[in-house]
């Protein structure tokens, strides 16, 4: 009895050593097999050419340096700043593009009251003009003289003094302040809110558990559950394998 007591527990050391030593090399060639990390570098202060910032506030000026001083209008909340350069007080950005009634113009904004985002916005700007009539009597508008004439105005943004609210508008190629028209319409964007929803809803999708999806394996895991298969039945065999013949009986002494 003794004798086959130690036959079972040398089968089973040996099994347990190579099972050990199976696993030693899975681990090795699993550990081999990983990508080496990637070194990062600091990005520069240049930004892309479609890197743009949302306005979330309603009081986020325009700077034509970088000074507070230095506002030049608020810009429409909603809408979007195209981002030049980055520090830690300031940005460097453009609003609007040139166009028959525009054009582009470079400030600053204060980097805390920007929101950057990584996409690039279909509506970035928001375009109004409208017409401003000068009477050079104004007493006579009914006048058929020429004594008025009528400019096309491109907003920019508002501007605020006491409990007078101006525009910043471009006038043929001039910029300055007019008073804000009586029938001016601001429309918000919806853009970024709805591409804040939709992501929302991707992520809550994509990590609420379905019964039709299976969840990915590891190909470690699989190495592992194979390498058990095949050596359990081994393991199994070194057990219950009797010796061929029994050398001798012990006597009791």
């Amino acid at each position: 009895m003794r004798f086959l007591t130690y036959i079972i527990m040398s089968a089973m050391k040996k099994a347990f050593f190579a099972l050990l030593l199976a696993l030693s090399y899975l681990f090795i060639f699993l550990h081999s097999a990983r990508p080496c990390p990637v070194l990062t570098v600091n990005a520069s202060a240049e930004m892309s050419p479609d890197a743009y910032a949302y306005i979330a506030n309603d009081d986020t000026y325009l700077y034509a340096t970088k000074n507070e001083k230095s506002g030049l209008f608020v810009i429409p909340q909603t809408y979007y700043v195209k981002l030049l350069s980055k520090d830690e007080q300031f940005c460097k950005v453009e609003y609007l593009t040139d166009s028959a009634n525009t054009q582009k113009l470079t400030g600053y904004c204060k980097t805390s009251e920007l929101t950057f985002v990584d996409y690039t916005p279909q509506t970035p700007y928001f375009y109004y003009t409208f017409d401003l009539t000068y009477y050079i009597n104004a007493d006579e508008k009914d006048s058929p003289l020429l004594d008025q004439i009528t400019v096309v105005c491109a907003y920019y943004g508002s501007y605020k003094i006491g409990t007078t609210t101006y525009c910043y508008v471009l006038r043929e190629n001039d910029f300055g302040y007019v008073p804000l028209p009586e029938n001016f319409v601001f429309t918000k964007n919806p853009e970024h809110e709805t591409y804040v929803q939709t992501q929302t809803s991707t992520d809550d999708t994509t990590n609420t558990p379905s019964d039709t999806t299976t969840e990915e394996v590891n190909p470690a895991q699989i190495a592992i559950i194979v390498l058990l298969c095949l050596l359990i039945p081994i393991l199994a065999a070194l057990i219950l394998r009797q010796p061929k013949k029994q050398l001798y009986e012990w006597e009791e002494i």
